[in-house]
């Protein structure tokens, strides 16, 4: 019976997120109150607060879950298998896939509209932003040491300044994402997400103001 109310609290938990992601995607995050989510997820206030403090706690949950989505640990290991010794294409499948999926999931594209343009970092919500500054320095080290890994297989340049490439590769693909979730007429993100990866990795390969041994690229 333990076991069973475990699993139920886990539904109930994960439903009042799924409700949280439909509403502040519809709403906004500061237009959406507590209230209006315990009422569409069909549950008491006090069920909300017995698994979050507060809104600004549910919220800090979705966003954990957009950056795990990130990282997606299942397709990295797929990728892993299909090219064994090959750093540099796993990194290259991932990100077309965060690409793609961002127009083909409808819960991933959900999320990143809520970050991108309906979540406003004030009131409750600053400490929201204060935790997200640092999972935003944890994303720049794992992608820093991917990197490493592709300098070590010698598919990147050994003195590529990985630090940069790491914040430049954020930006890049947030950037993607952002702007075609904007405006998703003005280009065809699933059709050219290729093509975008691959520039941005030969930017890698080929740009003299990402190695160290440039006067101005110098760490």
């Amino acid at each position: 019976m333990a076991r069973k109310t475990k699993q139920q609290a886990l539904e109930t938990r994960q439903h009042i997120l799924d409700v949280a992601l439909r509403l502040f995607s519809q709403q906004g995050v500061s237009a959406t109150s507590l209230a209006e989510i315990a009422n569409a997820a069909g549950v008491t206030r006090g069920a909300i607060y017995w698994h979050f403090k507060n809104k600004s706690d549910l919220f800090s949950e979705i966003w954990e879950l957009s950056e795990s989505n990130i990282g997606e640990l299942e397709i990295e290991i797929e990728y892993q298998a299909k090219f064994p010794d090959d750093p540099l294409s796993v990194l290259r499948e991932i990100l077309v896939h965060i690409l793609e999926a961002t127009v083909t999931e409808e819960r991933r594209r959900l999320l990143m509209e809520i970050i991108f343009h309906k979540c406003e970092f004030v009131g409750e919500m600053v400490v929201v932003q204060q935790a997200q500054r640092s999972l935003c320095l944890e994303s720049y080290d794992r992608i820093e040491q991917t990197l490493k890994h592709c300098i070590n297989a010698k598919m990147l340049p050994e003195n590529l300044l990985t630090r940069r490439a790491a914040i430049l590769m954020r930006s890049f693909i947030s950037g993607l994402m952002e702007n075609w979730l904007f405006a998703p007429q003005s280009f065809d993100l699933k059709k050219e997400a290729r093509a975008y990866v691959t520039i941005l990795l030969e930017m890698y390969q080929l740009c003299p103001t990402l190695r160290a041994s440039t006067v101005n690229g110098s760490p």
